[in-house]
């Protein structure tokens, strides 16, 4: 089995995009390209940790209505989530109900404002610890690396939650920090190009 499949277009895509029509645009616009926003940062790293023991679909058809849920993902107004809110929550069809995943969003906005304190920005943090340019991007095969441990081990020190190694390597492939893209992808050679072009944040 390839590692690609035709796009709507005929171009090789990932062969993960033909799980569901919705993932073509999400690969070929997001997934990978390098993000510097600390509030798309955080969104990525909290939609990542609810989709844990659950399929990606799930929670990309769910992404406008968790944005709604926690203030457009704003770090300091999902801090102020009160218990309130997490029973409210509890009740809406729209998201993953999930009572530890819904607090730890709330407990990762208060941890993530104490690191923006101390380190400048959630991207300054993440992006200090970018694998070295020239070592090789690993296999699409991998769920770890040992970046991931790295940064999953400080964070879970940091008093972080639902940030296990696993989550944080979804996490890095979507934000940009490596280029999971197969080698025929079409795509692959775009996020390349705007890794180049992208100066990473250090404070």
């Amino acid at each position: 089995m390839t590692a690609t499949l035709p796009g709507p277009d005929g171009q090789p895509r990932c062969r993960w995009c033909g799980a569901a029509p919705e993932f073509f645009a999400y690969h070929d616009a997001e997934w990978g390209f390098p993000v510097a926003d600390d509030r798309r940062l955080f969104e990525k790293l909290s939609l990542e940790g609810f989709q844990s023991g659950l399929s990606w679909r799930t929670i990309l058809a769910k992404r406008e209505n968790f944005r709604a849920a926690f203030y457009g993902f704003d770090m300091a107004s999902v801090a102020r989530m009160t218990e309130r809110d997490v029973a409210r929550l509890l009740q809406d069809p729209g998201i993953v109900r999930h009572r530890g995943k819904i607090e730890a969003v709330i407990n990762n906005a208060q941890r993530a404002l104490e690191l923006v304190a101390e380190e400048g920005s959630l991207a300054a943090y993440f992006w200090r610890h970018e694998p070295d340019p020239a070592t090789p991007d690993p296999a699409q095969a991998v769920s770890t690396s040992p970046t991931s441990i790295a940064i999953s081990k400080d964070l879970k020190k940091r008093g972080w939650k639902f940030v296990g190694p696993t989550t944080v390597y979804a996490f890095m492939q979507a934000m940009g920090m490596v280029n999971d893209h197969a080698a025929e992808c079409v795509t692959r050679a775009q996020v390349a190009h705007a890794r180049q072009a992208f100066t990473p944040p250090r404070r």
